[in-house]
C-alpha cells in the first residue's frame, strides 16, 4: 500500500469563497502561535491563559485535521503534524508552563488520544523540526538548543504512543551545521531512545546532499527529496541510481517515505512547459538558483509528476506544496487517471 502525503496545514477546496470566508473554514483545522516577545509584555497570568487556549486550540485542531485525512481514500493517509503545537514548549522561559502537573496530565491524555485516532484509521503520521534545528552546528549553545527542539518533538511522539519502535513514526531534519554529518553524529548518544527511533536525515538543496545523508544511514534511515536532488545535482536522481538501494537500506524493513515538491508556477510565465522536463541550465540563465527553492501551489509539471510516480512502487510521497490536501489530492487523482488500480 502506497502513501502520498500533505504537510501540517488544511486548505478549503471551494477557491469560489472570499478569503475571509477561507480562513473561518480552514482556522479549525490549522494551528495558531503567539509571540515570546509577547508573552513576555503582559501579566504571568495573562500569557499563561493565552497558552492554554492556543494549545487547546492546537490540539482540537490536529483531531480535526486527521478526522479529514482518515475519510479520504487509503492511499491518501498520511500526515505531517504541526512543529508549532505546543509555543516555545523548549524555551526555557515557557518551560515551567508546560512542566506543572494539570498541563502534563492534559497533554499526555490529549496527545494519547491522538495517536490512538490516526492508528485506527490508518494514518500514516511524521513531523519535520524547522529550520533551527541544527544538530551540527559547531556552536555548543546551537547544538543545545537543537536536541531540546529535537526532544520537543519527541516528547509530543511519545505522548502519542509512538517511538518504541524503529520508524514507527518519521520525525525529519536536514543535516544543517559546520559539523555537518560528522557533528550529528557527535549529537546521537544525547539524543532519547524515542528521538533515536523515529529520527531521519533528508538531504537539502544547498550543503548537505544524499551522499553526506548517506553517511548516516548506519544511524538512521535516509528520506530522498527529489527535488532538493536536482537543485542540487543539477539533474534528476535516476530512478536506478545506486544510491537509492542504500536509501532502501536504510530504512531496515520499514516502507520508506520520500519528498517532492515543484518550484513555483510562474516558471510557466516564462516559457517553461508544464508537459516537458525543467532543464536546469536553461533555467539558471533566466533566474537564480535560489528561486527554486521555494514549492508551488500544485504540482504543475505534469512531466516531474510521471517522474515522481516512477518512485511510488518503493516509497511513500509526501508533497510540499502552498496548497497542501489540495495538491495531494490532484496528486492521487493524476495517478489514477494515469492508469493506477485505485485502492
Amino acid at each position: 500500500m502506497y502513501r502520498i502525503g500533505f504537510a501540517c496545514q488544511y486548505r478549503h477546496p471551494d477557491e469560489r469563497l472570499s478569503v475571509k470566508e477561507l480562513e473561518s473554514i480552514e482556522r479549525a483545522f490549522n494551528p495558531r502561535t503567539t509571540t515570546l516577545r509577547w508573552l513576555n509584555s503582559v501579566a504571568r497570568e495573562q500569557a499563561s491563559a493565552k497558552l492554554h487556549e492556543i494549545v487547546d486550540h492546537n490540539l482540537e485542531a490536529q483531531r480535526q485535521l486527521i478526522d479529514y485525512v482518515a475519510m479520504l481514500p487509503e492511499p491518501l493517509r498520511m500526515l505531517r503534524l504541526s512543529s508549532d503545537l505546543l509555543p516555545f514548549y523548549s524555551h526555557p522561559e515557557v518551560a515551567d508552563f508546560y512542566r506543572a502537573p494539570d498541563m502534563q496530565a492534559s497533554l499526555e491524555r490529549r496527545f494519547a488520544a491522538l495517536g490512538a485516532q490516526a492508528r485506527a484509521a490508518g494514518v500514516r503520521l511524521s513531523m519535520h523540526p524547522g529550520q533551527y534545528c541544527v544538530l551540527g552546528s559547531d556552536r555548543p549553545e546551537v547544538v543545545d538548543n537543537s536536541v531540546a527542539e529535537f526532544e520537543y518533538h519527541a516528547d509530543m511522539i511519545r505522548m502519542m504512543g509512538f517511538g518504541r519502535t524503529f520508524q514507527d513514526f518519521k520525525c525529519n531534519v536536514h543535516i544543517a551545521g559546520r559539523l555537518g554529518a560528522q557533528g550529528v553524529r557527535h549529537v546521537w548518544p544525547r539524543l532519547s531512545e524515542t528521538a533515536r527511533n523515529c529520527i531521519t536525515f533528508e538531504n537539502e538543496e544547498k550543503t548537505y546532499g544524499i551522499d553526506a545523508c548517506l553517511e548516516l544511514a548506519d544511524l538512521a534511515p535516509v528520506v530522498l527529496d527529489i527535488h532538493h536532488c536536482w537543485v542540487h545535482e543539477e539533474r534528476r536522481i535516476a530512478h536506478d541510481d545506486p544510491r537509492i538501494e542504500r536509501i532502501l537500506d536504510s530504512w531496515r524493513g520499514v516502507r520508506p517515505t520520500m519528498h517532492y515538491s515543484q518550484p513555483p508556477e510562474h516558471l510557466m510565465e516564462l516559457g517553461f512547459s508544464a508537459d516537458e522536463p525543467l532543464d536546469m541550465a536553461e533555467l539558471l540563465t533566466r533566474v537564480s538558483k535560489r528561486d527554486l527553492y521555494a514549492h508551488s501551489r500544485r504540482m504543475w509539471n505534469r512531466w516531474a509528476n510521471e517522474y515522481a510516480r516512477g518512485f511510488l512502487d518503493r516509497f511513500d510521497i509526501m508533497l510540499e506544496a502552498k496548497d497542501k490536501n489540495l495538491a495531494a489530492l490532484d496528486f492521487y487523482r493524476n495517478h489514477l487517471a494515469c492508469g493506477a488500480v485505485p485502492l
